[in-house]
């Protein structure tokens, strides 16, 4: 992996891959021709390198049922951020763990502000194939710094969060530090965020879920899972003004290359493996 770049930080080179894949696929689930152009570059520098995980990125044998799985996320929380900006066309969007995500050039409606938010030595590499404008800004930072919440909070709003494969990499207390820190500061504001469910993460499972990460997608050490939900409504008993507007999994996509995973939505175990939450922070 690039100098400098950090486990956790290092599964957006995965998400962008899976971008890049699926958009040269036939019939795509997602359009992102940035990151085609992205990982063009990012080949050049990653083909001589040593790690595992940089082989498979730049041979392009990243596993197709997780391209599809990242493409349909990406493509939702796209919807999500569509149907917000419906209802408030100048609205502000804050992409959390932005990674090399292109959301804005494909969400944009000419009106709305949006930040890109991640930590610095991602944020480093993504000015180089991204221009600042009025309307778009990167933020280098942790987000569990509450400082970068100064520059958003000059916005009048409304507000829309979004932490696409974020918080399940956090600590659980500060998971929830965030939410509450997010609801006191941007009042009404909405949230849409990928979960993990806590049962995953008894011993035994989350040796399995582990050995996944380490062995088969090839990830570091420090990019586990460490913290998650138990159902949508968990969040809700953290404030009585945080309120349940719905939830999306993968699995219920009608999508064709989906095959017969798309049999996992009748079990709810396997359904909220991993799944999107989504709420207003009144």
């Amino acid at each position: 992996m690039l100098t400098g770049i950090g486990d956790i930080a290092s599964t957006s080179f995965i998400t962008l891959y899976c971008h890049a894949l699926e958009t040269l696929s036939e019939n795509p689930v997602l359009y992102d021709p940035k990151s085609v152009e992205i990982t063009t570059e990012l080949n050049k520098m990653l083909s001589t390198s040593e790690h595992t995980l940089d082989r498979i990125l730049v041979s392009g044998t990243l596993d197709k049922r997780l391209v599809v799985h990242i493409a349909l996320r990406a493509k939702k929380y796209d919807e999500y951020a569509r149907d917000f900006l419906q209802r408030f066309p100048d609205g502000v969007v804050v992409n959390i763990g932005c990674g090399l995500d292109s959301r804005f050039m494909r969400i944009d409606n000419g009106s709305m502000i949006f930040y890109d938010l991640d930590l610095p030595e991602i944020i480093a590499i993504k000015k180089t194939f991204f221009n600042e404008s009025e309307r778009y800004h990167l933020i280098a930072s942790s987000v569990l710094d509450s400082g970068w919440m100064e520059p958003v909070q000059q916005h009048k709003g409304p507000f829309l969060f979004m932490a696409e494969g974020v918080f399940m990499y956090l600590d659980g207390k500060d998971v929830q530090s965030l939410v509450l820190k997010i609801q006191e500061k941007f009042p009404g504001s909405e949230l849409v965020c990928e979960v993990v469910n806590s049962l995953w993460l008894r011993p035994l499972l989350k040796k399995m879920l582990d050995y996944k990460m380490l062995q088969q997608v090839h990830l570091g050490k420090d990019a586990m899972f460490r913290s998650g939900i138990r159902d949508n409504r968990e969040m809700e008993q953290w404030h009585d003004g945080i309120q349940f507007l719905d939830e999306w999994s993968y699995f219920d996509s009608e999508e064709k290359k989906l095959g017969w995973l798309r049999l996992f939505r009748h079990i709810e175990f396997i359904r909220k493996t991993q799944w999107t939450v989504h709420y207003r922070l009144n």
